[in-house]
């Protein structure tokens, strides 16, 4: 019924997760300790501000994968990138709104590089693929006709979601 925060915190029954990746999405803000903003949406907006604008700001735009031993480093130099970004000049209405979004995300660009490895991914990709299902269901049928079905169906997903995640029960 609603995307706001508070069904995120009713859900989440008192939870906080220490890593959570979401796009840039108010209600998505401040569920968890550490937050990774996602990548893929953040590289969307700039690939339209670059093919919208004709101004040349230096953009940040891949981030090359790193040895385990050189982590820390590449996430110092691709953190000066980004202060470099986040100082460039421009007179493009539509870059300065980019660079306000960067720089409201900065502490949650390089979350994946402080987590351990492979536990935070850099986008929510994942998670954007696994609403399909979800979406389709409630168009084939209409939605649901009570909270309690609604509330049924969410609870199976989730453990059916959860054993393919973990391999519980294989």
């Amino acid at each position: 019924f609603s995307r706001g925060a508070q069904v995120v915190r009713n859900v989440m029954g008192g939870h906080r997760p220490t890593f959570w990746t979401s796009d840039r999405y108010g209600a998505q803000q401040g569920h968890a300790e550490h937050h990774q903003t996602c990548l893929a949406h953040l590289a969307r907006d700039i690939a339209y501000a670059l093919e919208a604008s004709d101004d040349l700001a230096p953009f940040w735009r891949r981030l090359p994968g790193a040895a385990a031993s050189t982590i820390a480093a590449k996430r110092r130099l691709f953190d000066d990138r980004i202060g470099k970004i986040l100082m460039a000049q421009t007179a493009c209405d539509l870059t300065r709104k980019l660079l306000a979004k960067i720089a409201r995300a900065r502490d949650q660009l390089l979350t994946f590089m402080d987590a351990p490895r492979g536990l935070v991914e850099p986008t929510n990709n994942a998670c954007e693929r696994a609403l399909p299902p979800a979406v389709i269901a409630r168009k084939v049928t209409n939605g649901f006709r009570s909270v309690w079905a609604s509330e049924a169906d969410a609870a199976v997903s989730s453990v059916v979601d959860t054993k393919a995640l973990t391999g519980i029960g294989t």
